[in-house]
C-alpha cells in the first residue's frame, strides 16, 4: 500500500511534468520499479499507464500537425505506427536480464538528449530546410522504433528532425504530440497482450498522471520552465547513476 501511494504521488508529478516541460518517464521508470518490479516490466507498464494522457494531447492539439515538404501527415502517421511496433516487438523479445544492463544507458542517452533539446540546440529559422524528405522519413522510423522500445526523449528528437525538416515549431510541436501517440498506440497494442504488464499500477499511474498533466497544464504559465527542465536533467543523472549502482 505504501508503494502504491508514492507511486500516484510520483505519477501526479510525472502528468504535471509531462504538462510543463516533459521528461515524466523518469519519474514514472524509477517508481514502478519500486512497486517490486524489473526494469523491462516498468518500461512497459510505463508506457501503457502514460498512454491515455498522450492521446488525449495528441487530439487536443490534431488541428496544428501537419506534414512536412514532400512528406505527408499520413505517411509520417503510418512510418509512426510500423516503428513503434517494431520497438514493441523488440522489447518483448528482450530478455528482462538483458534489458537491466541496458536500460542505465537509454536513460543517460535520454538525459543527455534531453538536455542537448532544452539548452543547447539552436532553433532553425522558420521554413528553413536542412533534412530532405527521404531523411525526415528515415529519421521518423528510427525514432519511432525507438520509441517503441523505451520512448525517453522521442518528443525532443521529433522536434528535432520535423523543423530540420521545414515545419515551424508551433506545427512540429503539435505534430510531434500526434505521432507520440501512434508510436505508443502499436506498442501499446502489444504490450495490453504481456504478462509484464501489472494493471493495478497502470490504474493508480494513469489516475495520478492524469490529474498531474489537469494541474499542470493550470500552472504553464506561473512556473519557470528552465527551473523545471534543470530538474529534469537532475532527476535523469541521480537515476542513471542509481540504474548503473543496481545494474547486474
Amino acid at each position: 500500500m505504501i508503494a502504491l501511494i508514492v507511486l500516484f504521488l510520483a505519477a501526479l508529478w510525472a502528468g504535471a511534468q509531462n504538462a510543463l516541460a516533459g521528461g515524466g518517464s523518469f519519474i514514472t521508470l524509477p517508481s514502478l520499479m519500486f512497486t517490486g518490479m524489473d526494469a523491462r516490466a516498468a518500461n512497459i507498464t510505463s508506457t501503457v499507464a502514460l498512454f491515455p494522457a498522450q492521446i488525449v494531447t495528441g487530439l487536443t492539439g490534431r488541428a496544428g500537425a501537419q506534414g512536412a515538404e514532400g512528406l505527408s501527415l499520413k505517411t509520417l502517421f503510418v512510418i509512426s505506427l510500423i516503428g513503434g511496433g517494431i520497438g514493441g516487438a523488440i522489447l518483448l523479445l528482450t530478455p528482462p536480464s538483458f534489458f537491466a544492463r541496458l536500460v542505465p544507458w537509454l536513460v543517460l542517452f535520454a538525459t543527455a538528449l534531453f538536455g542537448w533539446g532544452s539548452f543547447l540546440r539552436k532553433q532553425p529559422k522558420p521554413g528553413e530546410t536542412s533534412l530532405p524528405p527521404w531523411g525526415a522519413g528515415l529519421a521518423q522510423f528510427f525514432i519511432a522504433v525507438y520509441g517503441g522500445y523505451f520512448g525517453g526523449g522521442i518528443g525532443l528528437l521529433m522536434m528535432a528532425a520535423l523543423t530540420m525538416a521545414g515545419l515551424a515549431v508551433r506545427a512540429a510541436g503539435a505534430t510531434k504530440n500526434v505521432l507520440a501517440g501512434v508510436i505508443n498506440a502499436s506498442a501499446v497494442a502489444l504490450f495490453v497482450f504481456s504478462p509484464d504488464v501489472h494493471w493495478l499500477q497502470v490504474g493508480v499511474t494513469t489516475v495520478g498522471a492524469s490529474i498531474g498533466g489537469w494541474l499542470g497544464a493550470l500552472m504553464l504559465q506561473k512556473v519557470n520552465e528552465k527551473v523545471l527542465r534543470v530538474g529534469v536533467i537532475v532527476i535523469g543523472v541521480a537515476l542513471t547513476i542509481g540504474l548503473f549502482v543496481k545494474s547486474p
